[in-house]
């Protein structure tokens, strides 16, 4: 049985990991990579309504640069899977034909993102909070495979988020992104004009989403006071 002695001492471990060092110097650090899991959803002809009828799974890769406590810009690099049946739907082709289609995508983008909090660790006068939601856009290119046929399209993401610092330098995240294809050829050939409707390029109906819990590690010590030499 733990003892009040034990307990204070697990209860300082953690502390000294968890808590922010308010009187230590801030240490800013200007880059941040990391990795995250999660699951993917799509929105097309395929499936027209709920985002997540066939779910699929995606990982990622991502360097962040971190500006200030408000601003970081992130450079990142997913692949995943998306699925989606017209069987499923309540609306019917007017062919009577179903489709179904299953593909793993590529995807490599560049994202702003803007804290809602002064996020980070250190000196109390900074008003630094150690988690923040935050929201995010950006531009990504695309490349899939369906029915054989290769495919590749700008998509335009944009979504929110939410940090939080374990530590000085570990950061755990999660986030979600709705992403706009713009091209009418996610599900296919087959699915790109099949109510008999010419698509254009901002009637489109293509669209998929990402939900990823992330995990990073930050690097590369900003200078705080730096002295320079004639």
């Amino acid at each position: 049985m733990l003892k009040p002695k034990h307990l204070i001492l697990i209860f300082t471990l953690l502390a000294a990991v968890f808590l922010p060092e308010e009187t230590a110097a801030q240490e800013d650090y200007r880059f941040d990579i990391g990795g995250g899991l999660g699951m993917t959803g799509y929105l097309g002809d395929a499936n027209t309504s709920n985002l997540y009828q066939n779910p699929s799974w995606d990982a990622e890769l991502f360097l962040r640069y971190i500006a200030n406590s408000r601003w970081a810009f992130k450079s990142n690099f997913y692949v995943g899977g998306l699925r989606g049946d017209s069987s499923q739907m309540t609306n019917v082709f007017p062919s009577d034909e179903t489709f179904k289609f299953s593909t793993t995508f590529y995807e490599i983008g560049e994202l702003a993102e803007f804290n809602f909090f002064n996020y980070g660790m250190g000196e109390y006068y900074r008003k630094l909070k150690r988690f923040s939601p935050y929201i995010t856009g950006g531009l990504s290119m695309t490349l899939w495979t369906v029915g054989g046929k290769t495919y590749a399209g700008f998509t335009l993401p944009f979504g929110i988020g939410a940090k939080f610092k374990v530590n000085r330098r570990l950061n755990i995240g999660l986030e979600f992104l709705m992403k706009k294809v713009f091209t009418d050829r996610l599900d296919g050939e087959m699915l790109s004009d099949p109510m008999g409707i010419k698509s254009s390029f901002a009637k489109n109906t293509d669209w998929y989403s990402t939900l990823t819990f992330t995990i990073s590690y930050e690097f590369s010590k900003r200078c705080a006071v730096c002295h320079y030499k004639d």
